[in-house]
């Protein structure tokens, strides 16, 4: 985990000093409340996405890895719920006549209104793949859709993402880090394609995920 130090990195590369000091928590005995830290706060501000940190410790305590990845999940879907209800408290109305301001208020009003059209392939893709969590979460709020329907869809597709993470590493050690790295793209293309299948199934057994 060495590597991951930013002694040689440029200072004015802020965003990968703030990388590797994330990362380097996975060194030291703080590395799982760093992680429990990290994942409360990159759903409401924070760009560092929680994989990192839990990819290294998972990496240097494989037979951990379970419980990391459901430390993780838990805690991330608790720092998007707080986002979440934070957009809510805001209001959609506050911030299409803030950005008005820019003559960027039908933009936002389009975006909040395609959010509560297709509220549950933006919480479910925005909890599984690279697309911020932390921009679907606050816009959540924002469009007003249902706080139980984005917990719900939060912890199924959030658990998938820090668990399958987990599983990885802890069946296959090292040999995960190099699979994630080399087909997690793949991977989340091919789930959003099998999402509608998902979403039909959910249908069938009651609409779940509905108000």
């Amino acid at each position: 985990m060495k590597n991951y130090k930013s002694d040689n990195v440029t200072w004015w590369h802020l965003h990968r000093r703030l990388y590797n000091w994330v990362v380097h928590w996975a060194d030291t005995r703080f590395g799982p409340l760093a992680l429990v830290l990290l994942a409360v706060t990159e759903p409401i501000c924070v760009p560092i996405p929680a994989d990192v940190l839990v990819v290294g410790l998972c990496l240097g305590k494989p037979k951990r890895s379970i419980r990391y990845g459901l430390l993780c999940s838990f805690f991330s879907i608790l720092g998007g719920t707080i986002a979440f209800s934070l957009g809510l408290a805001i209001g959609g109305e506050n911030v299409i006549a803030l950005f008005d301001k820019v003559h960027l208020g039908s933009k936002a009003n389009l975006a909040i209104e395609l959010y509560r059209r297709y509220d549950f392939w933006a919480i479910a893709i925005s909890a599984l793949t690279p697309v911020p969590y932390m921009l679907f979460s606050w816009l959540g709020g924002m469009a007003e859709v249902s706080i139980k329907k984005f917990i719900l869809i939060s912890l199924v597709f959030r658990t998938m993402r820090f668990g399958g993470e987990a599983m990885l590493f802890y069946f296959l050690g090292a040999r995960a880090r190099r699979l994630i790295e080399k087909y997690f793209n793949l991977a989340t293309i091919v789930v959003i394609i099998l999402l509608a299948a998902l979403a039909y199934g959910m249908k069938k057994l009651g609409h779940l995920f509905t108000d």
